[in-house]
């Protein structure tokens, strides 16, 4: 249960120092922080200043829910109706977003030059601001997407400029790329510079127009500046265009929200408002195009009913005239009266017939119902007829449909392209039938014609005679009224259509502000950029950095107390404390004893100083660490215990030839060895010649009988080791030591290695074993933050920490390394 406590406090704290440390290695980089900071603002001012600014614009279509135009409107006004179809929006979206409708608002549009300005990199379209009119020899191809650079001298000269390759050659007048043999013509190179007169033709084998001033050129605005136009080419307008975005304004509304972006607001206006209105146009044209088509087909049939009228009324007056006779008696006008009857419905039956064979042809040819006419337009009153015509016009309406949104290879395409042509087999057996009844009709009244004729020869010969020209003249004339009548109601029916669709909101320009770029967004941006970026960055370095940096980092991995902090040394020397005893480090080291002691107190102590790596500074320590007890009075021994690389003696200036492995061979005595130091109190027992077997040594008698006789002549006794994570010497030589200091150095001991030897330790239970961090640098990333924590044996960190912030200021005499006001100093001495 206290084993939890424990770890939940120690956890506890982590998590709370760790943001602490975070912060403060962050305000250690303030200056980092506010480079990128201003660096950020600077790309994001110029980026806001030197961007094009984008607008955008939008315009709302009702589209109805209920289709009562086209085909079914005109069917309902002329006689017969073939039903309200639903009208799909997404069909309506599709025709908005159509190559068709863009390209026929470009024409509209008619912007066949462009023209530019360029000021400080930034070029802008004057779009209806322009000083320069461009005017095209429209039989002349022009050299499409070529910059020609015009130079205002004065209000009478210009010099004109151009350098394009490559350019294609388009023709105005056909509205596509200039050809020769089929292929497109590719001018390797557009080379002119020269200076005209305003009004002057500009020509050559690839190009020919004028240019003029207008009504927008000030002489002081325009004069000497660098202008610019091109000429466009009909696809590169649509592929400029056709980037707005259609989408209804809420899921249960047929209103359509078209949104277009652009440089030129104006222009976007322009172009929206052309397409919108294009759109309904184009709605409107294909209602009046069905009246349109019976227009057209009466007035073919016309041209000869016309004819035959007035040659029929003319022999009428002429018979009139030369028998003087001006109408029939009461026998005659009884029988004209009946053939005048029948004739008209002779004549009806015969002008449905030519519209079934207009019909038929059409069905059997077509594979549309575009131009298709309407039976209502030419009299025709069948239900079936008109039922079956509705249907195939439903299902080519879903096939167009479909098409807007995928391929005829679409396997629905292939269903509905089934039921169009059963649909046509249908309709053609309807038309047949149709047709031989009518046949059967038109029979029936010749029968009855023929009996009449007979009852017509008893009458006198100037009876008959009249008689057959009024039959004549009242036939053509039945025809020839029938006829206008049809087209008449077709041409109210046309004057009297409207778009179904309606547009609920222009585009326009007035109040449009930018919506790229977002200069507030953008300054906002580069502020979190600039703080976030070398946050991630110095917290990225210190994830990926795999040295022990910060205390942190020796909790993460180990739970092994910490007995003290030794400051970087900056001196030549290892033997700090003997020469510079009121020296920071050397109180660090007196810290470390006060520790060292207070967790085991009194009689004699044998401390063995080890590593888990070479270059941590073990020998530094232990050297140090002996001095720092000698110097307390105590009679201490340092033991240079590596007996594979030996190096104190190169420190204290002694001889090697003697020391602990000649002894543990028997081939020196323990008095002989053991060597007197500058140091006062301390004495040197040096490792002596490399021997071949270290840890057999080490584990033999004889290391036992060492350490028996010399804990009987000293104090202290500080053993200097091998690396505990390379070789087993240091721990063979735990069994003599009653406190073991691990050294971990900052920036240089590795996270790993260090927290597999101490999981290692900690297995064993080696409970006599403490850290000690060496090579602290107070400077680097607030290092020296935290160190002040105890770790349950009245450990602190004491001096060493005033000193990495000038608390303590002058208790230490480090001469050879200036002390660093910090910026906490500084505010505690405003305080």
């Amino acid at each position: 249960m206290n084993n939890e406590l424990r770890n939940q406090i120690d956890d506890s704290r982590e998590e709370s120092v760790d943001i602490k440390l975070f912060l403060f290695k962050f305000l250690r980089y303030w200056y980092f922080f506010a480079i990128t900071v201003f660096v950020a603002l600077v790309i994001a001012f110029l980026f806001n200043k030197y961007t094009k600014p984008v607008y955008e614009v939008s315009s709302t279509v009702l589209i109805q829910d209920e289709k009562k135009g086209g085909m079914a409107d005109v069917q309902s006004l002329i006689g017969v109706g073939f039903g309200n179809s639903q009208q799909n929006l997404q069909n309506e979206i599709g025709i908005l977003n159509s190559n068709s409708l863009v390209i026929s608002a470009v024409k509209a549009l008619n912007q066949k030059v462009s023209y530019y300005a360029e000021d400080n990199f930034i070029t802008t379209e004057l779009y209806k601001t322009s000083p320069l009119s461009v005017v095209i020899d429209t039989t002349h191809p022009q050299p499409a997407g070529v910059k020609f650079f015009v130079t205002i001298k004065n209000n009478t000269t210009f010099e004109i400029e151009a350098d394009g390759e490559n350019a294609k050659l388009y023709d105005f007048s056909a509205g596509k790329f200039f050809t020769e043999n089929d292929k497109e013509v590719v001018v390797d190179r557009i080379d002119l510079k020269k200076s005209y007169l305003f009004g002057d033709w500009i020509e050559s084998k690839y190009l020919r127009f004028k240019v003029l001033l207008n009504f927008n050129f000030e002489s002081e605005k325009h004069q000497n500046k660098k202008l610019y136009f091109t000429f466009n080419d009909l696809q590169s307008q649509v592929k400029a265009f056709k980037n707005y975005k259609i989408e209804p304004i809420n899921r249960e509304a047929s209103i359509l929200e078209i949104k277009l972006k652009g440089n030129s607001v104006e222009k976007s206006v322009d172009f929206l408002n052309t397409l919108t209105q294009e759109y309904l146009a184009r709605g409107l044209n294909k209602k009046n195009l069905i009246a349109t088509k019976t227009i057209e087909f009466i007035d073919r049939e016309l041209i000869g009913i016309r004819d035959s009228l007035s040659m029929a009324e003319s022999q009428l007056e002429n018979f009139r005239r030369d028998n003087q006779i001006m109408q029939l008696d009461f026998e005659a006008q009884q029988v004209f009266q009946y053939m005048k009857d029948l004739d008209k419905q002779r004549a009806e039956l015969m002008m449905k017939g030519k519209y079934y064979n207009y019909l038929k042809k059409y069905i059997e040819e077509r594979n549309d119902v575009d131009d298709l006419l309407v039976p209502s337009s030419m009299g025709v009153e069948d239900p079936l007829l008109s039922q079956l015509l509705a249907d195939l016009t439903r299902l080519h309406e879903e096939k167009s449909a479909l098409l807007l949104t995928s391929t005829v290879k679409n396997p629905a395409i292939a269903q509905i392209e089934l039921k169009i042509k059963n649909a046509k087999i249908n309709l053609v057996e309807n038309i047949n039938n149709i047709v031989s009844t009518s046949n059967i009709a038109i029979h029936d009244i010749e029968e009855r014609i023929a009996s009449q004729s007979r009852r017509i020869s008893s009458l006198p010969a100037s009876q008959r005679k009249l008689l057959a020209f009024e039959r004549e003249f009242n036939l053509n004339n039945n025809l020839f009224t029938f006829l206008l009548q049809r087209r008449a109601e077709a041409q109210i029916t046309k004057a009297s259509n409207l778009p179904d669709n309606e547009i609920v909101d222009i585009a326009i320009a007035e109040g449009k502000t930018p919506v790229y770029p977002k200069k507030s967004l953008n300054y906002l941006i580069a502020l979190l950029l600039g703080l976030i970026l070398p946050a991630v960055y110095i917290y990225m370095r210190e994830f990926f950095n795999d040295k022990i940096m910060s205390r942190l980092d020796v909790e993460r991995f180990s739970r092994i107390p910490v007995v003290g902090v030794v400051m970087h040394n900056t001196r030549e020397t290892k033997l700090v404390v003997a020469e510079s005893p009121k020296s920071s480090i050397a109180e660090s080291f007196r810290s470390i004893r006060t520790n060292l002691m207070a967790i085991k107190s009194g009689g004699n102590q044998t401390i063995l100083v080890t590593s888990d790596m070479v270059g941590a500074g073990k020998t530094f320590i232990s050297l140090n660490l002996a001095t720092i007890y000698a110097l307390n009075g105590r009679k201490t021994l340092l033991i240079g215990f590596d007996l594979r690389k030996p190096k104190i003696f190169q420190e204290f200036g002694l001889s090697n030839t003697e020391g602990v492995s000649s002894y543990l061979i028997g081939k020196s005595a323990l008095s002989k060895i053991i060597q007197k130091s500058s140091v006062e109190n301390l004495d040197v027992l040096l490792a002596g010649p490399v021997p071949p077997n270290p840890a057999e040594l080490i584990s033999s008698k004889r290391a036992d009988e060492l350490f028996f006789e010399l804990k009987k002549l000293y104090d202290f006794i500080i053993i200097d080791t091998p690396p505990i994570g390379l070789v087993t010497d240091a721990m063979l030589l735990m069994s003599y030591s009653d406190q073991n200091v691990y050294v971990v150095r900052q920036g240089y001991t590795n996270k790993k290695i260090f927290g597999m030897v101490t999981k290692d330790l900690e297995s064993r239970k080696e409970n006599n074993f403490y850290l000690l961090i060496n090579d602290v640098k107070v400077s680097r990333d607030g290092y020296g933050y935290g160190y002040g924590y105890g770790y349950g044996y009245g450990y602190g960190y004491g001096y060493g920490y005033g000193y990495g912030y000038g608390y303590g200021y002058g208790y230490y005499s480090d001469e050879n390394t200036p002390v660093k006001e910090s910026l906490f100093s500084k505010i505690f001495k405003k305080s």
